[in-house]
């Protein structure tokens, strides 16, 4: 299969280089610097306990001319929220409506985006990963964990699954995979939210406002039964999980935030209507 992993930052970088690694047909795209030293040097990832490089056939977004007629069988987008529609016109032209896409930006409405701009398979999808950009070239991974979680189309899946099987990564299929990313959402959401509040990271959260998490939790939970979504019982996971992540854990919208980059504010903040995770974003986009 054809494979494109459009954004090779912290997620897509690790999962192209596991690709690559395992012999997949794959294309990477990235930008500026970190583009240049991947198409040079290769792919660098750290983790806690190896690292390891690869080649990966790296282009910038549009630069399609002379890989192959035809379109990609399995397109992974993996940028920012607020870059999904610009990054899927750039590659269009390589996507049919055989291709399987999907999207593992933050937030629960990228797969309806995709389904709105092709007639392709959409698969709704969530990763669970700790990782991002280290260095121009490098990705940087930490602790053990690692899901990616996706369903929908059946043909897709399969297609999807065939990939993560070879590349030897860890993902569920879960039957109800809109209540599957409203999982991953709440955690992301509440701790990538107070983790830019408090700029600091989810160790910290937990041990000093953990009171306050657990209300955001119960807030997200409540917002996704209004639509239709019932994640109560994630309330208590997601500060299980915040209690076992390496302490300095920071979400990517922190370290965007941080490095005083474009944030996904809208789609992890904003997007939920509730009286406290209003209070925060509003404070949060005078920040932006």
């Amino acid at each position: 299969m054809r494979v494109a992993v459009v954004g090779l930052g912290g997620v897509g970088g690790y999962i192209a280089a596991k690709f690559a690694n395992a012999g997949i047909d794959v294309v990477g795209f990235a930008r500026g610097k970190h583009l240049e030293i991947i198409q040079s040097q290769g792919i660098k990832i750290i983790e806690d306990d190896s690292t390891w490089s690869v080649k990966i056939d790296t282009r910038e977004e549009g630069d399609l001319d002379g890989y192959f007629e035809g379109s990609f069988d399995v397109v992974l987008f993996c940028v920012k929220s607020y870059d999904l529609v610009a990054s899927f016109e750039q590659i269009k032209s390589h996507i049919d409506t055989n291709s399987t896409l999907i999207s593992f930006s933050n937030g629960v409405s990228n797969g309806d985006t995709l389904r709105k701009l092709s007639n392709s398979r959409v698969l709704d999808g969530s990763i669970y990963i700790l990782s991002h950009i280290q260095n121009a070239g490098v990705i940087r991974k930490k602790g053990k964990v690692f899901a990616a979680v996706f369903g929908g189309d059946k043909e897709g899946t399969l297609n999807l699954s065939a990939l993560f099987e070879k590349a030897q990564l860890r993902f569920k299929t879960p039957s109800d995979i809109k209540s599957a990313i409203w999982k991953k959402y709440i955690f992301i959401s509440a701790f990538a939210t107070l983790s830019s509040y408090y700029v600091n990271s989810i160790g910290y959260i937990y041990e000093f406002h953990k009171d306050e998490a657990e209300e955001l939790l119960q807030e997200i939970a409540l917002f996704a039964k209004k639509q239709g979504v019932n994640i109560d019982s994630e309330v208590k996971k997601s500060l299980e999980v915040a209690s076992s992540v390496p302490y300095d854990s920071l979400p990517s919208m922190a370290l965007d935030f941080k490095n005083k980059k474009r944030v996904e504010l809208e789609s992890l903040s904003g997007f939920v209507k509730m009286p406290l995770m209003q209070r925060l974003y509003e404070e949060l986009k005078k920040r932006v």
